[in-house]
C-alpha cells in the first residue's frame, strides 16, 4: 500500500489507543466526575439537553464527559482501536454516547445527519493531522443546525513554530518550523506525548501548518461567523519542558507569558441557514 497521510497518520493513531488507555486519568470519569480542561469548561458554556458532534474524538474520554453533564453526543474518529475503546468505555461507564468510525472528510456520508447538531466540538490535537482547512470548515457548517454553534480549542500555531529539538543554550525552545510552512510536515518520531515510557513501531507522521488567519478565513467561508478568538498562556499538556504545571493541571511559562500557548474560538451558523454555495466535501 503506498503510503499516505491518512494511512500514516491512522497508523500512529491506532497504536497509541492502549498507550492512551493506560496513561490518560480517566479515574474522575470512572467516578462519574468528568470534566474538560479549564479552558474549555470557562468557555464552553452548559451543555445539558444539547445535540453535540465532537470530530476527532479519540478514545471518547472527552465525547464520554460531555455525556455526563448531559448532552446528546456522538464522538466521531478514523481510528478503528479508538472507536472500539470509546464504545467499550461508555458501556462500562453506562453513558448513552454514540460512536462513528469515520475520517473527517468522509463524515457527511458516513453520518448522514446534515444541519442536525447543536454544537460540533474539537479540541486539542486535531487540525494539525488535517490537510485541508477549508473542507474542514465545511464539514462543520455542514453539522450545525441554523444557529448552532462550533467549539475550538487547541494548541497556538505561534507556538508550533518552536520545539525543544532545536533548544537553546538557556533552555528555551528554538526555531523548529516556519509559521506560514505549507508542505506537510514530515517526522519520525517513536514518542508518545501522554507517556515518555512509551516506543511506537508506527513512527511515521505528516502534520500541517495552519495560521490561525487560515483558520478562521475557512470557518467564515463555510459561512459561520466568528463570535470569539481567545489566545491563551497556558495549554493541558507540557508542550514544551520548561513550562510549569499550576494548580489547575494547565501548563504556563515560568516567569514572563513569551507567547501564547493556546487558542479557542467560538463560531455560529446563521440563524437565517443562508450558507453559501460550497464545493463538494
Amino acid at each position: 500500500m503506498t503510503e499516505t497521510w491518512q494511512t500514516a497518520n491512522r497508523a500512529n493513531w491506532d497504536e497509541r489507543v492502549p498507550v492512551h488507555l493506560r496513561s490518560y486519568n480517566l479515574a474522575p470519569l470512572r467516578a462519574g466526575r468528568g470534566r474538560l480542561h479549564p479552558i474549555e469548561e470557562a468557555e464552553l458554556g452548559p451543555v445539558a439537553g444539547l445535540r453535540i458532534l465532537h470530530l476527532q474524538c479519540h478514545i471518547g474520554s472527552d465525547t464520554l464527559t460531555l455525556a455526563q453533564q448531559g448532552a446528546d453526543v456522538t464522538g466521531l474518529d478514523f481510528s478503528e482501536p479508538a472507536i472500539a475503546a470509546a464504545r467499550a468505555l461508555a458501556a462500562e461507564l453506562n453513558l448513552n454516547a454514540r460512536f462513528v468510525l469515520s475520517d473527517l472528510y468522509a463524515a457527511p456520508q458516513t453520518l448522514p445527519e446534515p444541519a442536525s447538531f447543536d454544537r460540533v466540538f474539537t479540541t486539542w490535537g486535531t487540525i494539525y493531522w488535517l490537510p485541508d482547512i477549508d473542507a474542514w470548515a465545511r464539514v462543520i457548517a455542514h453539522f450545525l443546525k441554523p444557529g448552532g454553534t462550533f467549539y475550538f480549542a487547541d494548541g497556538h500555531p505561534t507556538a508550533y513554530v518552536f520545539d525543544d529539538e532545536c533548544a537553546l543554550p538557556d533552555g528555551r525552545p528554538g526555531y523548529f518550523c516556519p509559521y506560514f510552512h505549507q508542505d506537510p510536515l514530515i517526522q519520525d518520531d517513536p514518542r508518545d506525548y501522554a507517556d515518555p515510557t512509551a516506543r511506537l513501531a508506527n513512527t511515521r507522521t505528516y502534520q500541517y501548518s495552519h495560521p490561525i488567519s487560515r483558520i478562521v478565513a475557512a470557518l467564515l467561508s463555510a459561512g459561520l461567523t466568528l463570535e470569539f478568538l481567545h489566545e491563551h498562556a497556558s495549554v493541558p499538556w507540557r508542550m514544551f519542558a520548561q513550562l510549569v504545571e499550576h494548580k489547575d493541571g494547565l501548563y504556563r511559562w515560568p516567569d514572563k507569558e513569551w507567547l501564547p500557548l493556546a487558542v479557542s474560538l467560538r463560531a455560529r451558523r446563521p440563524a437565517t441557514d443562508t450558507l453559501p454555495a460550497q464545493d463538494p466535501i
